[in-house]
Parts: C-alpha cells; sequence; structure tokens
C-alpha cells in the first residue's frame, strides 16, 4: 500500500499547488518541538523563550502548539516566513509520502477536509 500511497502523492502533489491553497497553514496547528522552537528562534534572531512568550502555548496534551490560527508565519501571499526552519509537522505535512500509511489512514481521513492532495489520494484508494 505504501508504494501506491507514495505514487499518488507524487502525482496529486505536482497537480495542486499549496502555494494557491495554504489550507493547512491557516486552519491546522501543528505539533512544535523544543527543536522546531529553537530553529524559528535562530531564524528569527531571537530567544527560544522570547517565541514561546509570543506565539506559542501548551494544548490539553501539554504539547507546544501556535497560539492562535492562522499560522503567525503565513504571509498573505500563503508563503511562510521561516519556511527554511517551520516546524516538523509542517515539513511533512500532509503525511501521505511517509511509511506505514496504515498508521495514519485515521489522520489522513481527517486532513483529507483540509488538504486537496489527500482528498485525492483517499477517493483514488477508494476506486
Amino acid at each position: 500500500m505504501d508504494s501506491e500511497v507514495h505514487n499518488l502523492h507524487n502525482s496529486f502533489s505536482e497537480k495542486y499547488d499549496c502555494l494557491q491553497c495554504g489550507n493547512c497553514c491557516r486552519t491546522l496547528g501543528p505539533r512544535i518541538t523544543e527543536k522546531d522552537i529553537d530553529k524559528i528562534a535562530k531564524a528569527l534572531r531571537c530567544k527560544p523563550s522570547d517565541i514561546i512568550e509570543r506565539y506559542i502555548k501548551k494544548d490539553e496534551d501539554n504539547d507546544f502548539i501556535f497560539k492562535s490560527m492562522p499560522c503567525p508565519f503565513l504571509m498573505p501571499d500563503n508563503y511562510c516566513q521561516i519556511y527554511e526552519s517551520r516546524p516538523k509537522a509542517c515539513r511533512e505535512y500532509p503525511h501521505t509520502n511517509r511509511k506505514n500509511f496504515y498508521q495514519i489512514y485515521m489522520l489522513s481521513v481527517k486532513n483529507a477536509s483540509t488538504c486537496p492532495i489527500v482528498y485525492e489520494i483517499l477517493e483514488h484508494i477508494k476506486k
């Protein structure tokens, strides 16, 4: 299954321009690690504590997430202000090129309402 999903991921990723969409950056709050915070701070030339104070909060699971959405680093043209230093969850989204797709199937079902690439992959798999 991974091989088929990866092929579909590549095919639909070429079809859709994420900069024309940006739904993930407007609506999904990624989990942010301490390593992510350090990278963002370095990119913005400030202290990690400044990043936490300005942009980050802890959710009900005690994970770091952005205080508000859309993402505070999303620019009006859908470019990311910190693209090279964006959180790991953002770099890996929509996760459909991961190994063991079956492990994230339910996450993909959820993401299909946000990401047209995921939607297309799941529709193709249904056929």
